[in-house]
């Protein structure tokens, strides 16, 4: 039987940093992961000297300086800004909901008659307490708006109708009276130059990894100290308390011999009746390179289902409550620790995970 210290579940971010961090403080760690690469959903590579994005985009962005200075010390960021485009009945909008967008929609760039139009048409739900996603992002932003940009992505992206889906969903929509289309507010911002998994190979320098490897099959053969663990926590106590619902995504990749495609990394797609949310562009996060060819990757947003991958919970009051329960059944033994996405069951952003990695690193290790 292997003795570790550490038997760390998901060579994604929050588990990359913790047997980093670990291995620095002399622990002897084993990372698994079910999949047959390292970097999670962050995997990138080469391919036709265009970084691929396997799993779909990700952007780097924070406002943490913390976080920021220790994702640069194993990579270089570009100077990438996420401008996406959004396509209605075969017009293009700019995203976020800036100047740009209210000029395509209402043909006016005065501010004042832009507030006018909004106000005017957010007036009828003024007086409602809202119930679901619809109702809240109507009394935001109102009907134009919605029914144009927010209701058919966000019914494909969730498989639910915007009456079925919380309000907190959609808490808050920024509306910007500028000409600005940097989707992120944050101060940092970029993608890593020669791509993720590097960051990721310097992460797990010198420590053991066993890839097409599962916590099930491996869980009698491991004596450690403690466990991270970074897959489903439902899945983790064989759904005891019942499942909780998550979606996950599907990609159809095409290499084309063409050297531009869209123009653009990233062009949402709204209306319902399309079955993709976005395409996808990969040689446009990242300029420094040439190539004759372009790769595009249609994205699909569907239920997990057991057989495909589960890339972000569903954050209905139901699967909150299930979620309770696992949590506090998981309080019962300290020397396991969850994290990540599907072990917080939470919808965290790359620089979210990081920070959480670095907090448990000094909480555990110190």
């Amino acid at each position: 039987m292997l003795k570790v210290d550490y038997l760390i579940v998901g060579a994604g971010f929050y588990g990359s940093i913790l047997a980093y961090n670990a291995k620095k403080k002399g622990y002897k760690c084993l990372v698994i992961d079910k999949r047959n690469h390292i970097a999670g959903n962050c995997y990138t590579f080469t391919k036709d000297n265009i970084d691929f994005h396997k799993y779909g985009p990700h952007i780097f962005h924070t406002d943490d300086k913390e976080v920021w200075e220790f994702i640069n010390k194993f990579t270089d960021f570009n100077n990438y800004i996420n401008s996406p485009l959004a396509v209605y009945k075969k017009k293009l909008y700019n995203l976020p909901f800036n100047m740009n967008t209210f000029y395509q929609l209402f043909n006016t760039y005065n501010i004042d008659e832009i507030n006018n139009i909004l106000i005017k048409e957010k007036e009828k739900y003024k007086n409602i307490n809202p119930s679901n996603l619809e109702e809240q992002a109507l009394k935001l932003v109102g009907d134009t708006v919605y029914n144009t940009l927010i209701k058919g992505y966000t019914e494909k992206q969730w498989g639910r109708n915007c009456t079925d889906l919380p309000a907190f969903i959609i808490k808050r929509l920024p509306v910007r009276y500028t000409f600005d289309n940097n989707y992120f507010n944050d101060r940092f911002q970029g993608i890593p130059i020669n791509g993720y998994t590097p960051i990721f190979k310097k992460l797990l320098e010198g420590i053991e990894v066993k890839l097409d490897t599962s916590y099930k099959e491996i869980k009698d053969k491991i004596q450690y100290k403690k466990l991270i663990y970074t897959g489903m926590i439902d899945e983790f106590y064989d759904f005891c308390f019942g499942k909780l619902e998550y979606r996950s995504l599907n990609f159809k990749h095409k290499t084309l011999d063409t050297k531009n495609y869209q123009g653009n990394a990233v062009i949402n797609y709204t209306e319902k009746s399309i079955p993709y949310t976005r395409i996808i562009e990969h040689k446009h996060f990242n300029k420094t390179k040439e190539s004759d060819k372009t790769i595009i990757s249609y994205e699909y947003s569907e239920e997990y289902n057991g057989t495909n991958d589960a890339y972000y919970p569903i954050g209905l009051n139901k699967n909150k409550i299930i979620y309770n329960k696992y949590k506090e059944l998981s309080k019962e033994n300290p020397n396991i620790i969850f994290g990540g996405r599907l072990g917080d069951y939470a919808y965290y952003d790359m620089d979210d995970i990081i920070k959480k990695a670095l907090d448990k690193s000094k909480e555990i290790l110190n």
